[in-house]
């Protein structure tokens, strides 16, 4: 009946969808959940597009991917400046010369790389190991004491020196007073939400929702000649070789009957002992307006808290260590040699992909196969 079955609607799903059916291929999308966008889902509250799955911000340095979002949705100016609470003191992020003011009263980019090298010296670092050296020889030990060893830790719920040093390698550290968290060449948040802008890719394309793949494997093959699978790779084969580790992310998500709660979209709670990593504000997404302009009378903020995945959660990110990604090397052997099926997205490569790379990663793909 169909030339692809592509399981999952989020944004690997959707963009080979989309690029199938502008080849005149037939394709079915289905989504165990009762929505489309997989985690980029946005659902409105009090005229707030809440990201439900947690904050996501589009940023890219790949014209041909930002040409290709901006065909889906107008995109905002939104710029990613989230703030570090420790214990009540605010920093800047990402680390710049704002951070170092406020750490050690430095006022030029010359005394900060000091102070950051005579740190990186005292703690006898030349070669970084884990993601603990990889930090201090970054920014040196105060700043990693303060404002990266206790968020990591609950991000990832493994001491950092167990952690792998590639981890925080993309961490900005400027010597400049700018605030901009990603030096991406293009940024912002669709208008709209991201679930309109899903919606638009799969426009004309057969949806069902509510229908979960791996409990209905047998009859669904039979719909297609080709499966886009985007689902975790170790699931798909009934984890006979092991169980991968993910982390999940679970949301406390309030309406707050006042216009502002922490005047930014994100602050991140950096000490060890405040439960959750981050609290999201959704509003100031989009500058704590409507689509029309209109200032919004409410608040939504969703608070974050990560924790180990476990059989029956969402996985959110795979956990890229060298454990974890060898047993993802023999998963990706079977999945080499499945002639029905090509695995794809960051749970069916079990890669910690940002989503500029899931689309450059899925027209590829669809290149390759669709021509």
């Amino acid at each position: 009946m169909y030339d692809y079955l592509v399981v999952g609607s989020g944004l690997y799903g959707a963009v080979f969808a989309h690029e199938a059916k502008k080849r005149n291929k037939k394709v079915i999308v289905i989504d165990k959940r009762g929505n489309v966008a997989g985690n980029v889902y946005t659902e409105k509250i009090a005229g707030i597009n809440v990201h439900k799955y947690g904050a996501h911000i589009f940023h890219t340095n790949n014209k041909k991917v930002w040409d290709y979002v901006n065909e889906f949705a107008e995109f905002n100016r939104f710029t990613n400046s989230p703030i570090a609470n420790y214990k009540g003191e605010l920093y800047s992020l990402p680390f710049n010369m704002y951070t170092f003011n406020k750490m050690w009263g430095v006022t030029t980019p010359e005394e900060a790389a000091a102070k950051i090298e005579e740190q990186k010296k005292a703690a006898g670092i030349s070669e970084p190991k884990n993601l603990e050296e990889q930090a201090i020889s970054l920014v040196g030990t105060d700043i990693y004491e303060k404002l990266i060893k206790g968020y990591t830790q609950k991000q990832w719920g493994r001491p950092c020196t167990e952690l792998p040093s590639f981890i925080i390698k993309r961490l900005p550290v400027r010597l400049t007073f700018d605030n901009n968290y990603f030096n991406a060449l293009y940024q912002g948040i669709p208008i709209g939400g991201y679930t309109k802008m899903i919606e638009n890719m799969l426009d004309k394309i057969e949806v069902r929702l509510g229908t979960d793949y791996l409990e209905n494997r047998g009859e669904l093959d039979k719909l297609a000649d080709k499966v886009i699978y985007t689902g975790a790779i170790d699931a798909f084969y009934e984890y006979k070789l092991g169980t991968l580790e993910y982390r999940c992310v679970r949301f406390e998500t309030e309406l707050l009957d006042k216009p502002n709660f922490q005047g930014n979209a994100a602050v991140n709670y950096t000490d060890a002992e405040t439960p959750w990593t981050r609290i999201i504000e959704h509003k100031w997404f989009e500058f704590g307006k409507d689509e029309n302009g209109n200032d919004l009378p409410k608040t939504v903020i969703s608070r974050e808290y990560s924790s180990e995945w476990k059989p029956g959660d969402e996985p959110y990110y795979p956990v890229n260590d060298e454990k974890n990604s060898k047993l993802y090397e023999k998963y990706k052997a079977l999945a080499d040699k499945e002639e029905k099926v090509v695995f794809g997205g960051r749970l069916g490569e079990y890669k910690y992909y940002d989503m500029d790379q899931v689309i450059a990663a899925a027209l590829q793909r669809s290149e390759e196969i669709l021509g």
